[in-house]
């Protein structure tokens, strides 16, 4: 990589370290009032610098990341790791969808239309 820089767009950041899939979605997380830096609400080009916290609510979790280095483009995974600190709490343990829907005894029989819809409901909570 080139000379660190100083600071950087919070939305560029955000996308560059993957916490989301693309910049807009980065940008529309800002605006919509999903991401603060050091407390306080952070609009798409709130400058981000090292050692600056950040909470960014990202699927339902909320995500607390520190700073560590500035970087403005997307990079690899294992590269994107190392900018930043995570301090976000553990996501709450999901049941797995067996236990959800249930097991059904061998031989019972093809699932009736309602097991049917209960068992895509849950694939599609994976």
């Amino acid at each position: 990589m080139g000379p660190t820089m100083e600071s950087t767009r919070a939305d560029r950041w955000l996308w560059a370290i993957r916490l989301y899939k693309t910049r807009a979605a980065a940008a529309d997380a800002c605006k919509a009032g999903h991401v603060s830096i050091n407390g306080k609400k952070a609009k798409p080009a709130a400058q981000v610098r090292v050692g600056d916290r950040l909470e960014a609510r990202v699927n339902q979790r909320q995500r607390i990341v520190e700073v560590l280095r500035v970087i403005e483009s997307r990079v690899g995974a294992p590269i994107a790791v190392e900018c930043y600190a995570d301090h976000s709490p553990p996501p709450d343990p999901r049941p797995s969808a067996a236990a959800l829907a249930g097991s059904r005894d061998r031989g019972a029989g093809r699932p009736t239309k309602k097991d049917r819809r209960e068992m895509e409901r849950l694939r599609r909570l994976r």
